[in-house]
């Protein structure tokens, strides 16, 4: 999930100085659990627009704000509060930010979140980050256990000589990728296949942006 965090509202205001009148856009899935697009945002929000004099014609939560066709269709039956609002403030991360782009190309449209990072939600509204979407997944070889993401460094084959006592030299409160990476091969018995791995170095041509997919399905006889 996209993990994202409200902007702050001084510096938000400022980017809204010029509009008066709002038709706020959240999101069920990612921004949700983040707790900076579901309907308790949305209506704080638009709590917070009113105290600053400004006029909310609207808002709705997404199904998925990501989705370019679907948010257009779910959008519909909002036509008549859209079109008497000058600005769209989107509450999701960059993805839903840029689809209202795309669906208003003639209407002021401004992110209310600052998007920070691929993670997982470990308890309600605590979230790591464990993917840097690389285009190469190495997971197979390192027992599921991200270095790219979790060392700090990237490192590829094995921990750097500032590892103490199983932690990252970055921060102490950093476990060391290639200690848990280790201890998780040496308990699944698979030290052979650790040792026998030496990782190339990184296509990062693969990372390049910006990058696009097309997946279509198979034609069935």
């Amino acid at each position: 999930m996209i993990i994202t965090k409200k902007k702050d509202f001084k510096e938000l205001m400022g980017n809204l100085r010029n509009y008066q009148s709002f038709f706020l856009i959240g999101c069920s899935e990612c921004a949700s659990l983040c707790g900076t697009g579901d309907d308790k945002a949305i209506e704080e929000m638009t709590q917070a627009l009113k105290a600053e004099g400004k006029d909310v014609k609207g808002g709705f939560v997404a199904k998925t704000g990501c989705q370019v066709l679907g948010t257009k269709k779910e959008l519909k039956a909002f036509k008549e509060q859209l079109a008497t609002a000058d600005c769209i403030l989107v509450m999701s991360c960059g993805a839903g930010t840029q689809t209202a782009v795309e669906l208003f190309p003639d209407k002021a449209v401004y992110p209310a979140n600052d998007s920070l990072f691929l993670g997982n939600m470990t308890r309600f509204q605590m979230f790591d980050e464990r993917c840097s979407l690389c285009g190469q997944c190495i997971l197979d070889k390192t027992g599921g256990i991200c270095p790219v993401t979790t060392c700090p460094k990237g490192l590829l084959n094995g921990p750097c000589g500032g590892m103490q006592d199983g932690h990252c030299e970055v921060s102490p409160d950093i476990p060391c990728a290639w200690v848990r990476i280790y201890e998780r091969m040496k308990k699944l018995n698979k030290l052979e296949e650790l040792r026998e791995s030496v990782l190339e170095a990184k296509d990062w041509s693969q990372k390049q942006s910006p990058r696009s997919l097309y997946m279509r399905e198979k034609e069935h006889k």
